[in-house]
């Protein structure tokens, strides 16, 4: 796996896909996640975004994302409190297992920092519980007060994100060689949406089936199968967005459930509804698909 240590294989290792609805959204909140990691910290964090809404005087906004197996660093402020935490605040969001949901309320900002799968513990050798959100705190050897007034002192949302990537900076290291894997396998599935099962990507790793598991619960915190699943439901969830989807048992084929039963019932324990009322709703509104 040696050829996969390298930037291109780094880079693999990404998608923008996961965001619910993504026109829909884009009507109520602006996203950006545009703004430059630096070389140090590339090996690590996927990327920097932003988001602002204002809701005042008017109803909430559910936002729902079919969230990626990343921790998410946050800087957040607003009217209201998030996540039952008064703002402004720093929050470490583990990975998510179902879909995240979050009403947007008032008005608010969040500036954040996106980790590769597994890239948060590899950079700081701790891995925060799945499903959580918790203060920073001092955690990380960081003043999380210090955190929070870098990051609000500029107005733009690129130099925001700037101000936090300068606070991560001094935590670079030489990202392990174990963890270089994971990312080749990681861009793989991703990219490869035959890879359906998790010996395939055992296989494709040289690697065991409990071997590679034990490298996934190590860095990510959640198995390869699971990892893989969401991948291809995401691949599916953007699939309708795009409004290229007429048939739904040609999907779930596609994606490597034989059994169209199944693939409802695994879409809809993630996703909230099945595929046939998303598909329904997208319908009615179409959109394209793309998140944090």
């Amino acid at each position: 796996m040696a050829s996969w240590k390298n930037a291109t294989a780094v880079d693999r290792a990404a998608t923008l896909r996961g965001v619910l609805r993504p026109d829909e959204t884009a009507e109520h909140a602006g996203l950006r996640r545009d703004a430059p990691v630096s070389e140090a910290l590339r090996p690590f964090v996927e990327r920097y975004w932003s988001v602002r809404w204002d809701r005042t005087g008017r109803p909430p906004f559910r936002s729902e994302v079919l969230s990626h197996p990343s921790v998410n660093l946050s800087v957040e402020t607003g009217t209201e409190p998030r996540f039952g935490f008064t703002l402004p605040a720093v929050l470490l969001h583990g990975v998510v297992t179902r879909r995240f949901t979050v009403d947007l309320t008032g008005a608010g900002r969040v500036t954040a920092v996106k980790f590769r799968p597994g890239g948060f513990t590899a950079l700081t050798g701790t891995l925060p519980g799945r499903d959580t959100v918790e203060p920073l705190g001092d955690r990380l050897g960081i003043s999380a007060a210090r955190l929070l007034a870098d990051v609000l002192a500029p107005e733009d949302d690129e130099d925001r994100a700037a101000a936090l990537d300068a606070a991560l900076a001094p935590l670079a290291v030489a990202p392990p060689d174990a963890y270089l894997d994971l990312l080749g396998l990681v861009g793989a599935m991703i990219s490869d949406r035959e890879l359906v099962r998790v010996d395939q990507v055992a296989a494709l790793g040289g690697l065991s089936v409990r071997s590679l598991q034990r490298l996934f619960a190590g860095y990510v915190g959640v198995s390869p199968k699971a990892v893989l699943a969401r991948y291809r439901l995401q691949d599916a969830a953007a699939a309708i967005d795009a409004g290229e989807v007429d048939d739904l048992a040609g999907l779930a084929a596609s994606l490597g459930w034989f059994d169209q039963a199944h693939f409802s019932r695994d879409f809809r324990t993630v996703v909230g509804v099945t595929p046939s009322a998303y598909l329904q709703r997208a319908r009615r509104a179409p959109g394209s698909a793309d998140p944090p």
